[in-house]
């Protein structure tokens, strides 16, 4: 019988074919490597979403749809069969998180929603206080659309004559079932109104929203306040609310309540900035809106000076607090998807720095929603960002000039915006 030894399998002689295919079957020979699943983007400058300086002339790796390396170019090792994707001139981030949002009920409609605010770079949203529908779509991975996440049905006051969807509630245990039924449905934050609307209701008192937060942290949900009024937010903070879904609006902000943020470090600040009353160009908008529709925005683009007046209040608040240290996210309101590049213009006329904004609106939004695989962009999290024509630390208006969207790796087709 002839005898092989392992070393035989490198020997230059001769054997019969019967032979050499025992010797492949036992390894001698290997199989072809297969094609690399990853991507590498090169060449852009890359900003974090951290407040880090940004990286010039990055790469990063992309696999599976998360984050595999990232760094200066030459410091990334590419994977052996990646595919490359040059992307010289071009500025990256991390794609936006809106949370305070308002979005249709019907399932189809609400996936058309999280779709055009993916083509605009927003990869989640929060709907905040007027969800009756089915929440379990939250769970679900829905190609080329941002992530949903709710606050179900809020809690206010008696309001007649406005919404009936939120709760209205006059007693404590009225207050606490209600966030109860909420947090059976395991909402993601609870939604309350603490505002009289110009005088015209009686708002929610002090005992009652104190008692909404209080059965809310029993459930490990957080609370999430709607105002206009400094003292009400002063109450709010003594009673342990977790954000803010609106700035201070009738006041400027004191003293006092600069203390009770600084005692309450972890709150969160979502402005919500009102119009500014400034003439503005909506031309940017060209070509994604049908034509009537951008004339009427640019038509309602006009200076107003009691509009001006009401948003300095509001810039001045959030310009002190925003010094003070306070954390602050992004949120707009409605149901506009490309809305949250104007918030960032108005976060920076209020006093905001380009990048401040940018980690508002990604990293600590992201952080509000408790998405711990977004809002950065770093080993491990998912593969969410924007790839821009120009840089948004020099100019925040530079977040719109989108080149392309990427959800979990994917380029998001924004095909559909051309009109």
């Amino acid at each position: 019988m002839l005898e092989m030894s392992p070393k035989s399998c490198f020997e230059g002689v001769m054997v019969p074919l019967l032979l050499l295919g025992v010797l492949a079957n036992h390894g001698c020979e290997s199989s072809p490597t297969p094609d690399s699943t990853a991507v590498v983007f090169e060449g852009a400058r890359l900003i974090v979403g951290d407040g880090s300086p940004p990286i010039e002339n990055a790469a990063f790796v992309v696999d599976g749809g998360r984050f595999d390396q990232l760094g200066p170019t030459g410091e990334v090792e590419v994977p052996r069969g990646a595919n490359r994707v040059d992307l010289t001139g071009r500025t990256v981030m991390p794609t936006v998180i809106d949370t305070h949002v308002h979005l249709n009920q019907e399932r189809d409609a609400l996936i058309e929603d999280l779709r055009a605010r993916a083509r605009y770079g927003v990869s989640a949203a929060m709907s905040l206080g007027r969800d009756t529908r089915d929440l379990s779509i939250r769970e679900e991975e829905i190609s080329g659309a941002a992530r949903f996440r709710s606050a179900g049905v809020g809690i206010t006051s008696p309001e007649p004559g406005r919404s009936e969807i939120p709760y209205w509630v006059t007693t404590e245990e009225e207050a606490r079932q209600a966030v109860q039924e909420q947090a059976a449905r395991r909402v993601d934050i609870i939604k309350i109104w603490v505002d009289d609307r110009n005088g015209q209701y009686k708002k929610l008192s002090s005992e009652l929203y104190g008692a909404i937060i209080d059965e809310a942290h029993q459930h490990a949900i957080r609370v999430t306040a709607h105002i206009f009024a400094l003292e009400d937010a002063k109450g709010l903070l003594r009673a342990g609310v977790d954000a803010f879904a609106h700035g201070v609006r009738d006041t400027d902000v004191d003293e006092e309540v600069i203390e009770l943020f600084r005692d309450r470090g972890d709150v969160v600040l979502v402005p919500n900035l009102p119009n500014r009353g400034v003439a503005t160009d909506m031309s940017w908008l060209s070509g994604f809106l049908p034509p009537d529709e951008l004339e009427e925005l640019q038509a309602a683009a006009v200076d107003n000076p009691d509009a001006q007046a009401t948003f300095a209040i509001q810039a001045r608040n959030l310009a002190r607090l925003n010094a003070e240290g306070v954390t602050v996210a992004l949120g707009t309101d409605g149901n506009t998807p490309w809305a949250p590049h104007i918030e960032m213009e108005d976060m920076v006329a209020a006093g905001m720095t380009p990048a401040q904004v940018i980690v508002a609106a990604t990293r600590n939004s992201a952080d509000l929603l408790r998405l711990a695989d977004a809002g950065t962009l770093e080993v491990g999290k998912r593969a969410d960002f924007l790839v821009l024509e120009a840089n948004p630390l020099e100019d925040i208006t530079n977040s719109r000039r989108i080149v392309s969207v990427y959800l979990k790796g994917e380029e998001v087709d924004r095909s559909a915006m051309t009109q």
